[in-house]
């Protein structure tokens, strides 16, 4: 296989709520050469869509700088309401090593597109996670705090100038987080209450950040299309923590506030293995070995 980068940028906008933005995103990403839109999702509670893209390092950096200029032409964060935290059009563009790419050079392809989108569309952005550039902006919800509305303030402050740009958002588009990271998995699990309360209370338990699980980041939303609260979760290593473990601790949660789990939700795309892990944990499997019981792994090894 070929070298390979995956690109998930997030945009501010959602197919239920401005289907011609919606539109003109996965246009963007479906003409650009070398690069592939494996997924897309929309979310209208959360009015946040999701690209999945792959390719060539070269191919995915020139898809993720036209859909930074597509999102500042057809989204104004003027107008955006939306359950999910954001500050820009598009809010943030990772980039994971996919095939005989390095992290290094996921970092070098985010210091470029910074660059260029700050010289050709004035938008600034933050560098995050190991592209940053500071301890503290490795947190993508540090470089978010204070959201498209704060943010003007935020940059006046001493230690929050952006990685690239002036001390100023861009008036429509907002700023951009930019970082290389490894895969992680964006999981949401769906509650039998309005209260969004007890979706709050189940996230600040879980989390990593309030003394929870290790690499698993959460929030708790209330989804108004359907009436019922969310628990919101970026599980930054499923190596560290497992998707069933966090699962399960959710499911005693909710019952604790007099709730039980409805369903849950992969957000683009995910590893294998981490779905594996969810087989192996309920099916109770003994012995088990990933790498050679499971079929698609020799078909990519025979590649």
């Amino acid at each position: 296989m070929a070298r390979s980068v995956e690109c998930i940028p997030n945009f501010s906008c959602s197919r239920e709520r401005d289907e011609r933005a919606y539109s003109a995103l996965v246009e963007t990403a479906e003409r650009v050469p070398g690069c592939a839109l494996l997924d897309a999702q929309s979310d209208g509670s959360h009015n946040r869509c999701v690209l999945t893209l792959i390719g060539s390092p070269e191919a995915v950096e020139e898809a993720a700088f036209q859909l930074a200029r597509t999102a500042a032409q057809v989204i104004d964060m003027t107008k955006h309401k939306g359950e999910h935290s954001r500050m820009g059009a598009v809010d943030v563009i990772p980039f994971v090593p996919t095939m005989d790419v390095t992290v290094e050079e996921c970092v070098a392809i985010t210091r470029r597109l910074g660059q260029r989108m700050w010289e050709e569309l004035g938008i600034p952005s933050f560098l995050y996670e190991d592209s940053a550039t500071r301890p503290e902006r490795r947190d993508l919800a540090a470089c978010r705090r204070g959201q498209f509305e704060g943010m003007p303030e935020k940059l006046l402050q001493p230690e929050w100038a952006p990685d690239f740009g002036e001390r100023r958002i861009h008036p429509t588009a907002g700023i951009t987080a930019i970082g290389a990271r490894m895969p992680l998995v964006a999981f949401n699990v769906n509650l039998a209450t309005s209260d969004v309360e007890v979706a709050k209370k189940i996230a600040k338990a879980i989390r990593g950040s309030s003394g929870g699980f290790k690499a698993c980041k959460a929030m708790g939303f209330l989804l108004e299309d359907r009436g019922i609260a969310q628990v919101s979760m970026n599980m930054v290593d499923y190596h560290v923590t497992p998707l069933p473990l966090v699962y399960e601790a959710i499911r005693a949660l909710a019952e604790r506030y007099g709730t039980y789990i409805v369903g849950s939700e992969l957000v683009g795309l995910a590893p294998a293995e981490a779905l594996i892990d969810c087989a192996e944990h309920y099916l109770k499997l003994e012995k088990f070995d990933c790498r050679n019981q499971v079929m698609e792994y020799h078909l990519i090894d025979m590649e």
